[in-house]
């Protein structure tokens, strides 16, 4: 299988003809959408989730205030970066306040946007979620911490419950929510009707379910007929199949350019013919 970071001269157009559905929230598609594009495929928006503020800043803000207290930085998604920047600059702090802080962020695209903030994440694990930060620490290295993790209001609680086993301390600070979008299901029920979209994709457990409670809480496989479903990592595809589905493609790499290459690579195995000239 081409890796993420060799697919752009092993496969130029891996993906042509392929109409691809991007569930991702509108904001964070663009990474998405703009590589399955040079590859040749087609987009379908279909946007299972929006990210807001929260609604209360108030704990968030105590934390940034004392800043200077913590040990460890720990960014579990991208989207916890600017709201963490942006509470800092107003409550009177700026990153050179982090210097003496560890900072973890659990994939590259995390560490990048930190990094275009001038803040170096020391911590980044091989394996890009919860449990690759676990293997990179131990409870000797966190008992008595101070760790604070800003991220969404609802998560995974594993990383913040074994750091607590080992003796730290956690604050987790919500930055930001996920909420259902109201998308008009109509197009995409017809064009999965007509066996005219070739791989749905699902970037997080939230998409997976948010796609199913706008389709009215059907069985997964009900909606989706035999259309390839395409995961991020083993998380979401756990969470495919918990909602009666089946993930066909689930990337190596748990990132974005992970998720193509998989997608390409599933294409270049398959049988199967663009479905886009099926379309009723």
């Amino acid at each position: 299988m081409a890796s993420a970071s060799t697919l752009t001269s092993d496969a130029q157009q891996g993906l042509a003809g392929r109409r691809i559905v991007v569930t991702r929230a509108r904001a964070q598609a663009n990474a998405l959408a703009q590589r399955i594009e040079e590859l040749g495929g087609e987009i379908f928006e279909f946007p299972t989730i929006e990210i807001q503020p929260p609604e209360d800043f108030t704990a968030f803000d105590a934390a940034v205030r004392n800043i200077e207290s913590y040990d460890w930085l720990i960014f579990t998604s991208v989207n916890g970066v600017a709201p963490f920047l942006d509470r800092l600059g107003r409550c009177g702090k700026d990153e050179g306040l982090l210097a003496g802080i560890n900072v973890g962020a659990i994939g590259p695209e995390t560490a990048k946007t930190l990094e275009g903030a001038g803040i170096k994440a020391e911590l980044v694990p091989q394996q890009f979620q919860a449990e690759g930060i676990l293997e990179t620490l131990s409870p000797a290295m966190m008992r008595g911490k101070r760790v604070l993790m800003p991220r969404a209001a609802k998560a995974r609680e594993i990383l913040p419950d074994t750091l607590r086993q080992w003796g730290a301390t956690v604050d987790v600070v919500v930055a930001y929510q996920t909420v259902l979008p109201a998308p008009d299901t109509a197009p995409l029920a017809r064009l999965i009707h007509a066996r005219a979209i070739d791989a749905i994709t699902f970037t997080s457990s939230s998409t997976v379910s948010n796609f199913v409670r706008l389709f009215q809480q059907q069985k997964l496989s009900e909606i989706v007929g035999d259309t390839p479903l395409a995961c991020i990592g083993p998380i979401t595809a756990k969470t495919v199949s918990d909602l009666g589905g089946t993930a066909q493609i689930v990337a190596q790499e748990f990132t974005i350019p992970g998720l193509v290459a998989a997608l390409v690579d599933f294409f270049g195995r398959s049988d199967r013919s663009p479905r886009r000239g099926s379309e009723a």
